[in-house]
């Protein structure tokens, strides 16, 4: 039997031939209703053709008007690099309060849908959502800093790194230092302007670079210079484990948005110039730029300045699902956490350790800030053997 899309096309050739078509026993050769047969005739007679009618609705009272089309299109290309979902809902925000505009502030999907719709929305669908991860941050500012290096380049081609210092707790951006190579005097140089400007943290996070620590190419060496400067400020550094970037996920991925903000500037020629980029560009995040981490979608500095709290050197960190505490390790070469016993060694017998417990993970640093080892402790046992990484 043919389809029905078929007949129907075969009734529309016959009608614009002029064959006259008797609806009954058309119905009856091809094997549907009669009532279809009628209905596509009178449709003919009227319209001049049997396609299918459209089935949107004649009205859509909430459709999204097209004025705010256009106002989401046009902020879409006006705020790159910054033009997702959430920065074009807040620009939309400041122009209802200015224009007294018919339409309301749409949410975070529907803008999403119109940028879909208009081919400009760029999918990640293997992208982890942002509810799926459990978020570690310091309650307090100056709690812990994080720093790290990123390479750029100038417009001659040479390369330069940027030093990042972000506070862990408000994301405030506390130095940007420009320097030719990721060497121990950039990192001082930009630890040393974070703490002129917002004051010496509790701890500082560093990844195992040869900037921030001389271990790994000397082992047995005295602590580096950097490590030096930092115990200097009272601070205490503390280094993340090895080949694991995420403990310093957010300096890590502050990189990317200093790229992109970058890539909208012109490039810079020499490590002058892109000292004031980057001072610039402190300026626009701290102040301007609105953090979807932050609660309310505050800027850095709001959160930083409304903070009821600060830490620093004499005070130990709080953080919001973490504590960090030191802990001096027990003749027998063990330390004590709650009602459980850690087993770190007798070689670190009497000295003061650095522990920062995440809900059962308990993380333990040496005197020199290096990662000693991890325990997952165990509710049915008293006494945990110390997991010990491997720093080759």
């Amino acid at each position: 039997m043919a389809s029905r899309r078929h007949v129907v096309n075969l009734l529309a050739a016959l009608l614009t031939a002029g064959v006259e078509v008797s609806a009954g026993e058309f119905a009856r050769e091809h094997g549907v209703p009669v009532r279809t047969v009628y209905r596509k005739i009178r449709q003919f007679e009227v319209e001049g053709h049997c396609r299918p009618r459209s089935r949107r609705p004649h009205r859509s009272p909430r459709a999204t008007p097209p004025d705010l089309v256009a106002w989401i299109l046009k902020l879409r290309a006006d705020l790159r690099p910054d033009n997702g979902a959430d920065y074009i809902r807040d620009a939309l925000r400041r122009v209802h309060a200015q224009t007294t505009a018919g339409w309301r502030v749409p949410s975070r999907s529907t803008i999403n849908r119109v940028l879909d719709r208009d081919g400009v929305l760029e999918k990640n669908p293997k992208k982890r959502p942002r509810s799926s991860y459990r978020r570690f941050s310091f309650a307090q500012p100056r709690d812990c800093y994080q720093i790290d290096a990123t390479e750029l380049l100038l417009a001659d081609g040479t390369k330069a790194v940027a030093f990042e210092v972000l506070d862990d707790c408000t994301r405030k951006l506390a130095a940007c230092h420009a320097a030719p190579a990721e060497t121990a005097n950039g990192a001082i140089a930009a630890i040393t302007k974070a703490v002129n400007a917002c004051g010496a943290p509790a701890l500082v996070l560093s990844d195992n670079g040869t900037a921030f620590t001389s271990r790994f190419i000397q082992p047995t060496a005295a602590p580096s210079q950097f490590t030096r400067v930092v115990n200097g400020f009272g601070s205490r550094l503390i280094h993340s484990t090895p080949y694991h970037p995420q403990t310093c996920g957010k300096v890590e991925r502050h990189h990317q948005t200093l790229k992109k903000w970058l890539a909208t500037q012109p490039t810079p020629a020499t490590l002058h110039a892109l000292q004031r980029l980057l001072d610039r560009y402190r300026d626009y995040y701290n102040n301007h730029r609105a953090h979807s981490a932050l609660p309310g979608r505050a800027t850095p500095q709001h959160a930083w300045d409304n903070a009821p709290t600060y830490g620093g050197p004499s005070n130990l960190p709080i953080q919001v699902d973490a504590t960090v505490r030191r802990c001096v390790v027990h003749p027998t070469g063990v330390i004590a956490i709650g009602r459980h016993r850690i087993g770190v060694g007798c070689t670190h017998r009497a000295s003061t350790l650095t522990v920062i417990r995440d809900r059962d993970t308990v993380t333990v640093y040496t005197a020199n800030g290096q990662p000693l080892g991890h325990a997952h402790l165990d509710p049915t046992t008293h006494y945990q053997p110390l997991t010990k990484i491997n720093a080759a």
